[in-house]
């Protein structure tokens, strides 16, 4: 098994909410950012959402800007993604990622700045 480990993905329909939570669980330790991607068949890792626990900034694709909210919890190094008024187009693969540090110029738009990633849960939306 991974450092983290996501869940929470499923089938819905248009118009529907979810939600996906990733942690590392039985594990301590520190982290400066944790993320969620998507991949669907064919395509490359897409980023959805990221934040850091320093500044407290939330980063969002503008796919996703104001129908997705992403929290976590640094001290847990958990992470959530709500996700309202799905779309067909949102149906993918999730992945959770988290970032041990910061380090300069680091995008945390780009899966390039990540370490550590989840299994992946699926999200597939019916219209």
């Amino acid at each position: 098994q991974g450092l983290l480990v996501g869940s929470g993905g499923g089938l819905v329909q248009v118009g529907d909410s979810l939600t996906l939570s990733c942690g590392a669980p039985g594990r301590t330790f520190s982290s400066y950012a944790m993320g969620w991607f998507r991949q669907t068949p064919g395509k490359g890792r897409e980023f959805v959402a990221a934040m850091t626990w320093t500044g407290d900034n939330a980063y969002y694709a503008d796919s996703v800007k104001g129908r997705f909210t992403i929290s976590g919890d640094s001290a847990k190094n958990t992470v959530a993604l709500q996700m309202n008024s799905l779309k067909p187009g949102d149906s993918a693969v999730y992945y959770c990622a988290l970032a041990l540090y910061n380090t300069y110029g680091a995008d945390w738009r780009s899966a390039l700045s990540y370490g550590y990633w989840g299994q992946g849960t699926q999200v597939t939306v019916s219209s």
